[in-house]
């Protein structure tokens, strides 16, 4: 059963409504790879890494693939001693390692949510006060300003 997120997900497009969601920032190419560069800051990018294969996994059509990527996110990310283990309870990591020899494209559905939540709810407050997010903010205001500047 997937875990549940206190965080709701958004829908806000706009670069400046990143602080709304961890969604906003996983969704904006630039914001991505901002909320990278601090989780490697903190040596904890491995949870962008395997979110970003698990969207990429559910949209695998071939059954091949399905099998191949399935047993290459589980062994980067789940395995125990797997070069980018992520952090998820016992039940999850065990519930998948029961399954993973016939992959569904759910199969990591709760592991998903898991690290999701723990981005949400303990990487991506700290992004927010971090360098990194103030200089973007402010490489964004500036941009909008030179923009608007002729107008003025």
């Amino acid at each position: 059963m997937p875990v549940k997120c206190c965080f709701h997900r958004s829908n806000a497009g706009e670069t400046m409504a990143w602080s709304e969601s961890v969604d906003t920032v996983l969704s904006n190419k630039e914001g991505l790879a901002a909320f990278r560069t601090f989780l490697k800051s903190e040596f904890s990018e491995e949870n962008v890494e395997f979110w970003l294969a698990c969207e990429d996994f559910k949209k695998t059509k071939s059954s091949t693939k399905i099998a191949l990527k399935a047993q290459k996110i589980y062994s980067d990310f789940i395995q125990a001693d797997a070069p980018k283990e992520i952090n998820i309870d016992f039940h999850t990591k065990n519930n998948i390692s029961q399954n993973i020899s016939e992959p569904t494209l759910s199969c990591f559905d709760a592991a998903q949510s898991s690290i999701y939540c723990l981005m949400a709810k303990d990487s991506f407050p700290r992004f927010l006060r971090s360098e990194v997010y103030k200089e973007l903010v402010k490489k964004y205001q500036d941009r909008n300003q030179k923009r608007w500047l002729p107008f003025l």
